[in-house]
Parts: structure tokens; sequence; C-alpha cells
């Protein structure tokens, strides 16, 4: 059984103050003797209580009808199809989501996720930030039903939705050899984020094998945006130095195929994630495509279950990514040409 959280009351008790002064420091008030005003503060600290900015709204026994969503970045098209997901469950149980951006920024993170609590929210849907994924969970599980999506915490008794990273990345690397490629380069993101972790390590099932051991020498994780992943990229092709890519997420697949205009010229690609001028570019680019609309509807789904009081047991969902071969995979192409 969870704990319940820490009330006004609680506050004023550990404090050995009235209720209405804690309620007055609590909004704003700054009228407040200063040695009332530091037991007050010292005992909010001690027992991690957070003012909840919507409970006057709010009579006992209802519900907000408010799911929170903290996500990385909304410009990004992976996590704005996951958001429009989750939006879509939410709005036919009758909920409404509030959206917010964190910008990989941890401080910013958990300003969101306080402000959300605050707002009294039903549940939370939270993507964890990739320098500190695990900090802010410990706090937030007991006080507000709670699912993460795309990257794990270590803290218990949490829902969990992930995709297949390493089984699809080591299923698209095996294609390229397939094709021929002998010099598979990889260009992703920070190993900070446990997505590009699992995808190198599906890409290195692959390549340690002796035949492609030239291959263990072309790992890019540096490349956090379409530009740094372009540059990597042109320079593999400047020098030769690789028979194909895996770009390991859309950001890096937009960067290789920019390389590959201002070369004139390409290499085989797969790329993670599916994004939608994929199938229209010529040739059509390879993806292993993950069901981010899956993704969200689980996510969103386990959220309403748990703040309705009907979760099922806490658990893992790990959902199958899918290879999905359009061309650029493949060496020889007729008929296509990379302009700038």
């Amino acid at each position: 059984m969870q704990a319940r959280p820490p009330t006004m009351n609680d506050v004023a008790a550990t404090a050995s103050v009235g209720l209405k002064t804690v309620s007055r420091f609590v909004n704003g008030a700054t009228n407040i003797d200063p040695v009332l005003a530091a037991r007050i503060a010292l005992a909010i600290e001690a027992l991690d209580y957070r003012h909840n900015l919507a409970a006057a709204s709010i009579r006992p026994g209802r519900s907000s009808k408010l799911i929170g969503l903290v996500i990385s970045d909304l410009a990004n098209p992976y996590y704005s199809s996951l958001a429009r997901s989750i939006e879509r469950v939410c709005s036919e149980h009758g909920y409404l989501l509030m959206s917010m951006s964190c910008d990989e920024d941890t401080e910013r993170h958990q300003l969101l996720i306080d402000r959300l609590i605050a707002q009294r929210v039903d549940g939370l849907i939270v993507v964890p930030p990739r320098d500190d994924p695990n900090a802010w969970a410990d706090g937030a599980r007991w006080r507000i039903p709670l699912v993460v999506v795309d990257r794990p915490v270590t803290a218990p008794g949490i829902h969990t939705i992930l995709a297949d990273n390493a089984g699809g990345t080591e299923a698209a690397t095996a294609e390229l050899v397939r094709q021929g490629a002998a010099r598979v380069a990889f260009i992703g993101d920070s190993l900070k984020l446990y997505t590009m972790r699992e995808r190198l390590a599906g890409y290195r099932r692959i390549i340690e094998h002796d035949d492609l051991r030239l291959s263990a020498r072309l790992t890019f994780t540096g490349a956090h945006t379409a530009d740094q992943a372009s540059d990597i990229v042109l320079s593999l092709l400047e020098k030769n130095l690789a028979d194909a890519i895996f770009a390991a997420n859309n950001r890096s697949t937009i960067g290789a195929l920019r390389a590959f205009a201002r070369a004139g010229h390409r290499l085989p690609l797969i790329g993670f994630d599916d994004f939608e001028a994929a199938p229209l570019l010529n040739p059509a680019v390879s993806v292993v495509a993950q069901d981010v609309a899956e993704m969200g509807r689980v996510a969103a789904e386990t959220v309403l279950a748990a703040a309705q009081g009907l979760a099922p047991l806490v658990e893992t969902h790990v959902l199958p990514t899918r290879l999905v071969l359009r061309g650029s995979e493949a060496k020889e192409i007729s008929g296509t040409e990379w302009l700038e």
C-alpha cells in the first residue's frame, strides 16, 4: 500500500505552528515571523511536502481529470507522435493532457514534475532526463500514479514502457551486412541515453564477429543534432572509411541524408525511428520502426487505470520493433541521384 502524501496539517504539526500560519506561508505571505517561517521551511523540506495549487478548486473525492506528460523535446517527431497518441487516449476517457518539454535539463525536469503534482494531475507519464534519470522517481512514486516511457528508472514500483532497441538495431545491422557491408558505421547520440546504450549493444552483437572487426572503430556517439551527424557522415564519405551507415535515431538519419546530398553519393543506410518523409525520398529510407502510437496507448491506459485504482501489477512492457526495408539499405539503386 502506498504511503499518503504529506499534508499541510503534517507541516503544521512538525513545525509546531498553526495551520493558518502554514497556509499563509505556502501561499506567499511575507509578514510571517522569520523564526516561524524558518521552522515551516524546514518542515516542508523534511516531509517533502508539495503545495497543491488546485486543491481549493476540487472538492474531496473529485478527480482533476488531468494527466501530466513530461518529455524531452516536443519538436522531435518521435516525442510529438508519442504525445499525440497519449492525448488521444486521454481524450477518449474524458481527461485533458498537459504536455511539457524539459529539453534534457535535469533541473527543469524536476521543476515540471513538481509543478504538475502541485496542479493535482491524476497521473504522470514521464520520459526520464538523460543526465539523471533516477533521482526524481523515488519521491514521485508514492505521491501519484506514474508511468515512464522510452527510458527506464531504477526506482521500484513504477510501470515502464520500452521498445526493443537492441533487437531492432541487431536486425538492421545484420541486414546491412547481408547486403555486403564489412564496415558498418554507428552514428548516434550520447551513451548517457538508455536507448543509445541498448542500440549500441544490438549493433555490437553483429559487428563483433571476426569478419567485421573493422566496424569496431566506426562507433560515433556524439551526434546530438542532425548537423553533427551530417559532419560525421561527410567525413566518413570523404575518407572512404565506411561501407554502410546505421543511424541510431531520426536526427542522425536526417544528418546522414544531408551528408549524402553534399557529397553527391550515398552509402547503404538504415535508420532507427520512422519519419513521414522516409517513404517519399529517392531511395526511400529503410528504418527500424517503433510503434510509437502503441507505446503512447499502453502508457496512457496504464496511468489512467492506476489513477482509477484499477492498475494491474507493476511491470515493464517491451514492445517489438519492425525492420522496414525500402531500398536505402542496398548498395546499388538505379536512377538515384543525390543533389545539394
